[in-house]
């Protein structure tokens, strides 16, 4: 299988906790990675857009407790992980973890941690 994006990745881990609408899933990439991924709309709705072609994600309908509380929200669609996109997001997770394991990337953070370049 070909490595997902980073955005793709973020966002298939952030719907494993669960069926979320976009603006919250945008919260969750950010927690999740500690800041360092921020998802703009438009890269959001592109990618769900293209996991949604993949099969790796689905539109569960709309955010009744958003709807109720703002009549524009009708648009806000929720999306939740497909069994496709569990596979996708486990055999990401282990081969980022297998290249993370590897001697050279060890090398690389022991020399960060040493201040090297």
């Amino acid at each position: 299988m070909t490595p997902l994006t980073p955005a793709a990745f973020a966002l298939l881990l952030a719907l494993t906790e669960g069926e979320q609408h976009g603006y919250r899933l945008i919260a969750d990439v950010e927690r999740l990675t500690g800041g360092t991924l921020v998802l703009g709309p438009g890269t959001l709705y592109r990618t769900l857009q293209r996991l949604r072609v993949d099969g790796m994600v689905e539109e569960s309908g709309t955010d009744e407790e958003a709807v109720r509380a703002d009549r524009r929200a009708e648009r806000r669609r929720s999306y939740r992980i497909t069994p496709t996109g569990s596979r996708a997001v486990r055999d990401e997770a282990r081969r980022l973890a297998n290249l993370l394991s590897s001697e050279t990337a060890r090398a690389v953070l022991r020399s960060d941690e040493r201040g090297e370049r």
